[in-house]
């Protein structure tokens, strides 16, 4: 717990010092100058950086999660043709690191008109978390008792009712966590944004603070700040979906 909240506090106590203020531990503020929050929030522009995050989380986390359900439920459930073959293939985008693709992918993105676009960066994390989403659900999906789809299937239920109506119910906590962590990757990428995005109107928070850091690399408060503006949506999705994030989790490592 300490390991979590003590980052926490030193940057909110950074946050509340005086502007231009330099720093050293945890110095405690001469005041509370939350001043630093509005001069970040209107020097950054964050007002369109998170609105721009917010409408590719949107984009990505249903899409990516809906697609990952399928895909692990059809390789641990179904006789797919060559599904051994297909899930190995999956599996190695888990170990090809995202700055050796981000090149090839720019080219293929511009060629088909797509950079500087809320699609095509939708669709490159979509493809990004992909693998791990499979993999997660997958291995979710075969660890269920098989006697819940053989008794669907007795009773005349189709692969899709069997999945809606018997499996999924069952299965909110591990789809509630890929959810959240789809959500934090989505939000917390930076390098493909900056990449794929360069329309300054156009870009998402992370990106938006990195330029925000080079600007104003010299003043920790207002950095501070800054950052704390950006981590706060990714905080507050943690704890309302904690329960069911800690419950997925556990279950996956006690199954595993």
């Amino acid at each position: 717990m300490a390991a979590v909240l003590i980052p926490f506090a030193s940057l909110l106590l950074a946050a509340l010092q005086p502007a231009g203020a330099p720093l050293t531990g945890f110095a405690l503020p001469d005041g509370l100058h939350f001043e630093n929050f509005s001069r970040a929030w209107s020097a950054a522009g964050f007002g369109t950086l998170l609105r721009s995050s917010v409408v590719i989380a949107l984009c990505v986390v249903p899409a990516a999660v809906v697609c990952a359900t399928l895909a692990g439920y059809a390789l641990a459930t179904l006789d797919v043709p060559g599904r051994g073959r297909l899930y190995a293939y999956l599996l190695l985008g888990l170990s090809i690191p995202t700055e050796g693709t981000i090149i090839p992918l720019y080219y293929d993105l511009r060629a088909i008109g797509l950079t500087n676009t809320v699609p095509g960066l939708a669709l490159a994390e979509i493809a990004a978390f992909m693998p791990f989403g499979v993999f997660w659900m997958r291995a979710h999906f075969a660890t269920m008792p098989r006697s819940l789809m053989e008794a669907a299937r007795l009773d005349g239920a189709s692969s899709w009712a069997t999945l809606w109506r018997i499996l999924l119910p069952n299965s909110r906590p591990a789809v509630t966590t890929l959810g959240v962590l789809y959500f934090v990757w989505s939000w917390n990428q930076f390098l493909l944004p900056l990449i794929l995005i360069q329309d300054p109107a156009r870009r998402t928070a992370p990106a938006g603070l990195g330029f925000f850091t080079g600007q104003f690399g010299v003043d920790v408060p207002l950095l501070a700040a800054a950052t704390l503006i950006v981590i706060a949506p990714v905080v507050l999705v943690y704890l309302f979906f904690q329960r069911h994030f800690i419950s997925g989790v556990l279950s996956g490592a006690l199954k595993g």
